[in-house]
């Protein structure tokens, strides 16, 4: 699939709260939802916080690298070269898969039965076996990629390229860009994450925050 090479002009992204920083985690890669809680890899731990609160609920000892992803049950994670499947209840990681960029991966996310995996500087992502990590198929786009998300059936992904960050909706099929939304300077997405209504969860790289957008009411395309 060919990269597009021509997008709509991107609009403002709206934040609309921001959490953390947050103790022990200087900087925060991938984002998941559970429903009720926003998990955050932070390096070398896992973090869960209460979206309402601000208050960091859990914490799991385990290898966070970058993405993070929650299939209603398990929560994945990226760590290094491989993703680790990792019970929420008890921290265990219950299997392990290797990542399809080798450790050049970035975001994660579940739907339809599969983990969709970014991978950063080749500016891909990848829809992988969640047994096997087989890659299915590949969608490429003309930016680096960071957080992947999927809401109401729209894949969305964030770039975090120079000294930009945009969120943005593509055609999982052609990789064409359908909507952008254009973080303010200085603020950069490491990973992305929808809470199935209005908001995308955003986090913030080295600034160790988790930051809020409002996602756009109508649908483009």
């Amino acid at each position: 699939m060919s990269r597009n090479a021509h997008s709509p002009e991107p609009l403002p992204a709206q934040i609309v709260r921001e959490y953390g920083p947050f103790d022990g985690a200087d900087k925060i890669a991938g984002v998941t939802y559970d429903g009720h809680r926003v998990w955050a890899a932070a390096g070398a731990q896992m973090l869960a916080f209460d979206p309402a609160s601000d208050r960091v609920e859990r914490r799991l000892e385990r290898a966070a690298d970058a993405g993070t992803a929650f299939d209603g049950t398990y929560l994945y994670q990226i760590a290094e070269a491989r993703i680790d499947k990792i019970d929420p209840a008890t921290g265990d990681v219950l299997a392990s898969i290797p990542a399809p960029g080798a450790g050049g991966d970035s975001g994660l996310a579940w739907a339809e039965g599969s983990l969709w995996v970014g991978q950063y500087r080749e500016r891909k992502i990848h829809r992988i076996d969640p047994a096997t990590g087989a890659v299915l198929r590949t969608i490429e786009s003309n930016r680096f990629v960071t957080g992947v998300t999927w809401v109401d059936g729209d894949l969305w992904h964030a770039t975090w390229e120079g000294d930009a960050s945009e969120l943005r909706h593509v055609d999982p099929d052609s990789g064409a860009v359908l909507e952008r939304l254009a973080m303010p300077p200085d603020t950069f997405v490491s990973g992305l994450e929808s809470d199935g209504a209005e908001l995308f969860y955003c986090g913030g790289g080295s600034s160790g925050r988790v930051r809020a957008v409002r996602r756009p009411k109508t649908r483009a395309g």
